[in-house]
């Protein structure tokens, strides 16, 4: 399965520890997406760029330290795999391709 997330201003992305949530972080705030729907289920419009490597939750995963991946904005591109490898998000500033293995 494929689906594109249109997200402006993507800086980091991560999942939490169970990989049922992506938490984004864009010059405009946070967000947070269930993978099983990649339906929005929280968006904040504060500032709160990574720190460390991590970003913190919101929503269904609030106060959660998430690992995030940086955009490398030499490249303009950023890739991560869920925890449980069945989810592969190539993003870009502007958004991110799911993909979702049936495996």
């Amino acid at each position: 399965m494929k689906t594109y997330l249109h997200i402006g201003g993507l800086v980091a992305a991560g999942f939490d520890a169970s990989g049922s949530y992506l938490l984004t972080i864009m010059h405009s705030g946070r967000g947070v997406f269930v993978t099983s729907t990649w339906e929005r289920v929280a968006r904040d419009y504060a500032f709160a760029y990574p720190e460390a490597g991590c970003g913190v939750g919101i929503g269904p995963i609030d106060g959660q330290t998430i690992p995030v991946t940086e955009m490398d904005y030499e490249k303009e591109k950023m890739h991560l795999t869920s925890p449980d490898g069945r989810i592969t998000l190539n993003c870009e500033s502007s958004g991110i391709a799911v993909e979702v293995s049936d495996a």
